[in-house]
């Protein structure tokens, strides 16, 4: 006889923080076994739902029921012991601690460290998620880091695994590889509670779907009878703008490169080998990859907080800059945002208007100094002028960053950046965990830079974004960096092709994209 108790029911879920109501009277039921997509857009409640599933944060009304018994989940440690993991968007790991001793953490303490390492590597090898178990968690990337926090959470054998955003800085290969994982845990009886704003994926993996608008149930579907079309409609009530993506008018070279060679700051970083490239006014360039592969060390250059290269590496306008710090650099026009939003995007504890001091010079010449005071009403208004204009859901000016979504926080930074009016715009990952709402709003945002003559680099492991917004393509592998390759010769299989290492050179490039029309 078939066992039809539900793994996980929420019934009447409530939660109010301060003026928010972040839930309200939402109910869910999720079966064994079963895939279930959590769908909303950015500050819709679906972060704190999850944390009250996952014994994070207390409900204020309403009840979380576990294999047909009432769940009173008072911290992560008790729902992990009942079989729920969660995969964080967010992560929560200790910098300063190994990759091993991070997973060590949560996993019941009768094994060794080494058991531990060993297990890793297994569940590494056997899922396709390449880590090295004794690496520091400081020194890895973005992607490396959802990695971690991915096998940790495989390693506990869950009943219910909650993954938020979990392909949000995973390559297409990778992303086929977790599917696989995924589907198989669900055919071995693991219910998998799924949020992300890839409609496509959700369309692909899973069997049901919640929709959540400001905190309510708006509507259950299986996603697989809908439309990419019809899942935004439901989300956030109209379909996503079209993007224009007019022909670029290239001007003169702003960011030039050359020969750009860095040895690694750590034993776990990557060298720089002779990477070369040049921006235009005008133009979009895409650097695609898988993470880990030297992006953060070339933002890092790039940006002015590694500025041991050689100063003539590094050009801007004509003039060597390579030994410039970020604060220099920006007084020419270059503005960045890098794939961290909280700690080195923004302060944490610090207000959306204090945020903005830490990149916007022209944010206390624009206040003023007051008899040695900066001017926190003039502040506030700038900083209320970009929640406004890039849509930001917030309290205003005077929330504190932490206080914001991941999609929200976002937006905030990118509008600080982009309000700036940059001769250079220079962004990582520039949609990870946003809506698609939000993320058609950023890629035209980031058009419509280079059409007022901006030249903007773009690094993103998002593929469809870079096909979407560039106007020439980069693969980096290894340290190294692909010839430069127009977007409309660009596939695929070709860039897929090319995050191994493996490209031609750039005088066999057009032969080789001829071979690939053919």
């Amino acid at each position: 006889m078939i066992d039809l108790t539900p793994r996980l029911q929420l019934t009447s879920i409530s939660k109010r923080y301060a003026s928010v109501l972040a839930n309200q009277d939402v109910s869910l039921t999720v079966l064994p076994g079963e895939i279930h997509a959590l769908l909303g857009e950015n500050g819709a409640g679906k972060s704190t739902l999850v944390k009250i599933i996952y014994g994070s944060v207390k409900p204020d009304a309403g009840t979380v029921s576990f294999n047909g018994f009432v769940a009173h989940v008072r911290n992560p440690q008790e729902a992990r012991a009942l079989g729920i993991s969660m995969v964080f968007q967010h992560f929560n790991l200790f910098e300063t601690l190994s990759v091993a001793e991070n997973v060590w953490l949560g996993l019941d303490k009768h094994l060794t460290l080494a058991e531990v390492t060993q297990r890793i590597s297994a569940k590494a090898s056997e899922y396709g998620l390449d880590i090295d178990p004794s690496r520091p968690v400081h020194t890895l990337s973005v992607g490396e880091m959802q990695r971690v926090e991915i096998i940790r959470a495989l390693l506990t054998n869950p009943q219910l695994l909650i993954l938020d955003e979990p392909t949000s800085v995973l390559t297409p290969q990778a992303v086929e590889k977790l599917f696989v994982v995924l589907k198989k845990l669900s055919s071995e009886g693991c219910s998998i509670l799924y949020i992300s704003h890839k409609l496509h994926e959700i369309r692909e993996l899973c069997t049901a779907c919640t929709v959540l608008r400001a905190g309510k149930v708006t509507g259950h579907c299986n996603p697989q009878n809908e439309s990419n079309a019809s899942l935004s409609r439901m989300m956030i009530g109209a379909e996503p703008p079209a993007l224009e993506h007019r022909a670029a008018k290239v001007g003169d070279v702003v960011l030039d490169i050359h020969q750009l060679t860095l040895p690694r700051i750590d034993q776990f970083g990557m060298n720089l080998n002779a990477v070369s490239l040049s921006v235009r006014a005008g133009e979009v360039v895409g650097i695609a990859g898988v993470s880990g592969n030297g992006q953060r060390e070339l933002m890092y250059a790039l940006s002015g907080e590694d500025n041991r290269a050689d100063a003539g590496m590094v050009t801007l306008f004509g003039a060597v800059v390579g030994h410039l710090g970020p604060a220099e650099r920006r007084r020419l026009g270059v503005q960045f945002v890098p794939e961290e939003r909280l700690g080195r995007g923004a302060v944490p504890s610090m207000s959306l208007a204090h945020n903005l001091m830490l990149t916007r010079d022209d944010a206390i010449g624009k206040t003023g100094w007051k008899m040695g005071w900066i001017s926190v009403k003039d502040l506030a208004k700038q900083a209320d002028g970009i929640i406004a204009r890039f849509k930001v859901k917030a309290s205003g000016a005077h929330a504190t960053a932490k206080s914001l979504s991941g999609g929200n926080l976002q937006k905030f930074i990118l509008g600080r950046e982009i309000d700036a009016e940059p001769k250079l715009f220079i962004v990582s990952q520039p949609t990870w965990g946003v809506d698609v709402g939000a993320a058609a709003q950023i890629r035209g945002e980031i058009l419509a830079l280079r059409d007022a003559g901006c030249a903007v680099l773009v690094v993103s492991e998002e593929l469809d974004e870079l096909f979407e917004i560039s106007d020439r393509l980069h693969v980096m592998a290894k340290g190294q960096l692909s010839p430069s390759l127009k977007r409309a010769d660009a596939t695929v299989s070709l860039v897929g092709e090319w995050m191994s290492g493996l490209w031609p050179t750039a005088e066999s490039i057009d032969r080789v994209v001829n071979e690939v029309s053919a």
